[in-house]
């Protein structure tokens, strides 16, 4: 009744042209419980009914409708003939299932953005029976999750979301779903690992995911990890496989709530997620790299670059700095660093605490805006001309997919066209990253043809299928 008071006078305030109660905002409406689980009746549970019986009817089942476009003739395959003129018609409708968590009363659900990608039309089907057509509110390609909201008369029952930065391995989990369309299903299993987030699995995008052996599979993308209470942990989201069988061999990944619920925020809130951006390209520290600059492990980020004019260049960070926290939180790695800085908002400003020849100093950071594309550079549009017949474009997630680069090449410009007959045809191949000229690293189109004079030879340092080298190249 609290609730239905509060929307009334919200109503009489709006007629009346009076704004003086603000309707209560997404963050409000879904909070993360940050009660820790009681582990000291280890071994001592017989049953989860009533801990499953909280979450369960907040799992959906989803079903989506995509209109895939085609054009393409097929005029010796008798199914297409029997159209009547031997073309495949030019729209088809594919149906995909998947699952979802509905996550407050006023029917917002978490799920996957490759459960509703160029979705058409979404329908939610209920536990209870009822049937809701739902609205994408919004989604976030790069960390495979999407928002929906379905209208109803009445307050839906939904999960509960804790703390997933408080799960520890060997937690008892249950991942609840719609497996390979058999209804909805309940399997157990426990936390294998946690802060997975060099999988490679999303291209370009941002990992860190929950892993359990909790059986996972195809159709339970989407639905709910919970606790042993029966609270949200995580959003189902993919397997790994031996490669001879597409069931589940007890890898499986969801995304936690932690990453979820700000994901969620942005996109209700802003309609899409802006993330960080510092400029700096950054590896892992191996063992020989730690053993050859005498650090005591491997924790941090070593930077390997510099994009100009960046955040990272205006605080004076250098290639060989390691950066090793930030916020005062340690950074674990390379993809953690990255995890860290994207989780922070654009203009914000960032203690980093950075180790230069074995001393240590903090500094603080403005951070700058993340292009959506991933591009590797800030600034204007960038012109593709490098060379005659030779176009080329910075480095950015789109095309590492494209032409299978490596994760491991954080900087440089890409050959994205070449012309037969371009007099570099012979050298350079689409897909070459040129990440030196000269030995001066090159972030942008415009940076390398200052560095290509005509009627000189340069060297160039670039990976190209797989492998990096060195090579003469002489300009005309």
């Amino acid at each position: 009744m609290k609730y239905i008071r509060k929307a009334l006078i919200a109503i009489l305030s709006l007629s009346l042209g009076s704004s003086l109660i603000a309707e209560e905002s997404i963050a409000e409406k879904v909070k993360i419980n940050g009660e820790p689980l009681d582990r000291s009746l280890n071994g001592g549970v017989v049953s989860y009914a009533e801990s499953l019986a909280m979450a369960r009817p907040a799992v959906v089942n989803i079903s989506s409708t995509r209109v895939l476009n085609t054009s393409s003739q097929m005029p010796n395959d008798p199914f297409w003939r029997f159209f009547g003129d031997g073309q495949m018609p030019r729209q088809r409708e594919i149906e995909g299932q998947g699952s979802g968590v509905v996550v407050s009363k006023d029917g917002y659900i978490l799920t996957n953005n490759h459960v509703v990608e160029n979705a058409s039309e979404v329908v939610v089907n209920f536990q209870d029976g009822r049937v809701m057509d739902a609205k994408v509110v919004g989604t976030d390609p790069q960390t495979d999750l999407a928002v929906l909201k379905v209208e109803s008369d009445e307050e839906l029952q939904h999960a509960i979301l804790a703390d997933s930065e408080k799960i520890e391995v060997g937690d008892v989990v249950f991942a609840i779903g719609n497996p390979l369309g058999v209804g909805q299903t309940v399997t157990m299993g426990i936390v294998s690992a946690k802060g997975r987030d060099d999988l490679n699995m999303i291209q370009g995008g941002f990992e860190n995911f929950i892993q359990t052996d909790a059986s996972i599979n195809q159709g339970n993308s989407g639905g709910a990890l919970v606790d042993a209470r029966g609270r949200l942990i995580g959003i189902n989201t993919l397997i790994l496989t031996d490669g001879r069988s597409s069931g589940n061999i007890g890898i499986g990944f969801a995304i936690p709530t932690s990453l979820a619920h700000s994901v969620m925020v942005s996109l209700v809130e802003e309609g899409s997620v802006s993330r960080g951006f510092l400029g700096v390209g950054i590896q892992d520290l191996d063992r020989d790299l730690v053993e050859v600059m005498g650090l005591a492990d491997s924790k941090g980020a070593l930077v390997n670059s510099v994009v100009p004019d960046s955040p990272a260049d205006e605080a004076g960070l250098k290639v060989g700095d390691i950066l090793v926290k930030v916020l005062g939180q340690e950074v674990q790695s390379a993809s953690d660093l990255r995890l860290k800085i994207a989780a922070e908002a654009p203009g914000s400003s960032v203690e980093l605490t950075v180790a230069r020849e074995k001393k240590y100093f903090k500094t603080d950071v403005v951070l700058g805006k993340r292009p959506s594309n991933g591009q590797a550079f800030i600034g204007g549009s960038d012109n593709r001309e490098l060379l005659e017949g030779i176009e080329a474009e910075s480095l950015n997630d789109e095309l590492k997919e494209r032409f299978r680069i490596s994760n491991e090449v954080e900087s440089g410009i890409v050959i994205t066209s070449v012309s037969p007959d371009s007099p570099y045809a012979r050298q350079l191949v689409p897909g070459m990253v040129i990440e030196k000229i000269k030995d001066e690293p090159v972030y942008t189109v415009r940076d390398a043809k200052k560095l290509l004079e005509p009627g000189t030879k340069v060297a160039l340092f670039v990976y190209v299928e797989g492998f990096y080298r060195y090579m003469a190249l002489e300009v005309e």
